[in-house]
């Protein structure tokens, strides 16, 4: 396994998130199942057309919450490179994809198969991928979401 990132940024995530969950956990006080079936997808016009978002848990808009969301990118498609406000936690549900750092998309990059799990720090600049298969990620973090592109062109909510 190839680590991107030094141990100790991620175990300082992980507490982030461990600390932020117990707060969360006590505004809950009662167990919280969705089922896949409960999910509405949504086109998602930051992506580029084809992919799709449903949230899990929480509200992605609003700062400080705690939120899951899934991603379902069908195949042969491309995000081009971009950055986000937050530290991402990502697990790949089903299918594989791929995932290159840098401000170019030059797909170069590691495969991330069905149950793989990686970190993306936030505003660190990254690209992704699919070939035959789609993937649907489930991503966790800290509100809000959001998306930046490195080359205004990659911007779907500019061409629109």
């Amino acid at each position: 396994m190839k680590t991107l990132y030094p141990a100790k940024n991620v175990l300082a995530a992980i507490g982030l998130v461990a600390v932020a969950g117990v707060a969360l956990a006590q505004d809950l006080m009662k167990p919280v199942a969705v089922e896949p079936e409960a999910l509405t997808w949504k086109d998602n016009p930051a992506l580029p057309k084809g992919a799709q978002t449903a949230v899990v848990f929480g509200d992605p808009t609003k700062p400080g919450e705690i939120f899951v969301q899934r991603i379902k990118l069908p195949p042969n498609y491309q995000v081009g490179p971009h950055t986000h406000p937050y530290t991402g936690y990502e697990t790949v549900i089903s299918g594989s994809f791929y995932v290159g750092e840098g401000d170019k998309l030059d797909k170069k990059g590691e495969l991330h198969k069905t149950g793989s799990f990686s970190i993306m720090p936030a505003k660190h600049a990254h690209y992704a991928w699919t070939e035959s298969e789609g993937v649907v990620l489930q991503v966790q973090a800290i509100g809000p979401t959001g998306i930046d592109y490195i080359n205004p062109a990659d911007d779907p909510r500019k061409t629109q």
